[in-house]
């Protein structure tokens, strides 16, 4: 199932607003459109054929973060196994999350996003 299928739907769209920072994959105008009228703004990287264009210097920065946040789902999926989908009860479900949960909060070494904002006004040269 293609990914951006979900953000077609309406019902979907209509409760969410803001920002969704994506991939290359999910670039196309007619979504970028669709989604602008709902008021969320698609923000994406340029591939190498299209032209390039002035994008929010806050943004691009949140863009570059995009793969702390993979980073952080692909341990949670596969270092502490939270993705298993075959419980056989609520209670099993939420137990096998917590446990997923506490494991990654005692690996040693987790991704982090600096996200100071520098205030320049307060600077002193």
């Amino acid at each position: 199932m293609d990914d951006r299928a979900p953000l077609k739907d309406s019902r979907f769209t209509e409760k969410l607003f803001g920002k969704l920072f994506a991939d290359r994959g999910y670039i196309s105008q007619d979504l970028f459109e669709m989604l602008f009228v709902d008021d969320i703004h698609l923000v994406t990287k340029i591939k190498k054929n299209m032209k390039n264009s002035l994008m929010n210097l806050y943004d691009k920065l949140m863009l570059r973060k995009r793969s702390v946040i993979e980073t952080v789902n692909d341990e949670l999926k596969n270092v502490c196994q939270i993705e298993h989908t075959r419980h056989r009860s609520l209670d099993n479900f939420a137990t096998n999350l917590f446990a997923g949960l506490i494991a990654y909060n005692l690996l040693p070494k987790k991704p982090a996003m600096n996200l100071e904002i520098i205030d320049r006004s307060r600077l002193i040269a």
